[in-house]
């Protein structure tokens, strides 16, 4: 089932109804696991202690291209307990948060009652062609493998309206597995990639995206161990 919260969006990117739920992949399994623990080390607002100045800089720069003449929806894409998409309500955006888990969904939900959340994953969106004004991916492709990227950006050109923005947050790297065992004491194996920003912003290229801005900065923050890439792009008219 499509899961949603609080009052609905003025216009509605996708078909409530019953859906197939999304695989329960390592990732999910993870963080269905530990979505209350990661609801209070992380939080459920965006702050300094897991985004520096720029980091906001970069969030507010998207949400001023969204605004600048455009009437819909935003996706926050990979939303764990809301955080990011809290931010972009809070500058007038109408916001839909979609995660693969479950738990985090109810985190996100209990946190922000008056933002949609929906069940959903990278590469298989429940939002129709073109139904989107923007899209946020804050450090969601982090367990992406490389070679499977373009599947994924693919589906975000696919939701995408002409012109409108892709904003990207990831850790930078050269495409490198960072292997995580008994992940946050789980016992599960949970993978993330440090992708390259070149290789990011080529195959956005190749996915039908223009692209507008790329920020990198160094590992500023105690549990970064990576510079952190941000990358803005357009969907092609």
């Amino acid at each position: 089932m499509v899961l949603r919260h609080g009052p609905a969006p003025r216009s509605l990117p996708y078909d409530p109804g019953v859906t197939s739920p999304p695989p329960v992949s390592p990732s999910r399994a993870v963080y269905d696991a530990t979505a209350e623990f990661y609801s209070r080390a992380v939080g459920t607002e965006v702050s300094a202690a897991f985004e520096r100045p720029i980091d906001l800089a970069v969030l507010a720069s998207f949400a001023d291209l969204v605004a600048v003449g455009r009437d819909g929806v935003v996706i926050d894409v990979g939303c764990g307990t809301g955080r990011v998409a809290a931010s972009l309500a809070a500058r007038g955006l109408d916001v839909v948060g979609v995660d693969q888990s479950n738990a985090m969904l109810t985190v996100a939900r209990d946190a922000h009652g008056r933002i949609p959340f929906v069940q959903g994953v990278l590469d298989a969106l429940p939002h129709r062609d073109r139904s989107v004004i923007g899209v946020v991916c804050w450090y969601s492709i982090i367990h992406t493998p490389p070679d499977q990227l373009v599947g994924a950006l693919a589906e975000l050109a696919r939701i995408l309206d002409r012109g409108a923005p892709l904003l990207v947050a990831f850790q930078a790297g050269g495409g490198e597995r960072v292997q995580r065992p008994d992940a946050y004491g789980t016992g599960l194996t949970l993978d993330g990639y440090r992708h390259s920003p070149e290789e990011v912003a080529r195959q956005l290229a190749a996915a039908d995206f223009d692209v507008h801005t790329r920020v990198l900065r160094g590992p500023e923050l105690s549990h970064e161990s990576a510079p952190q890439a941000f990358i803005v792009a357009r969907r092609r008219p």
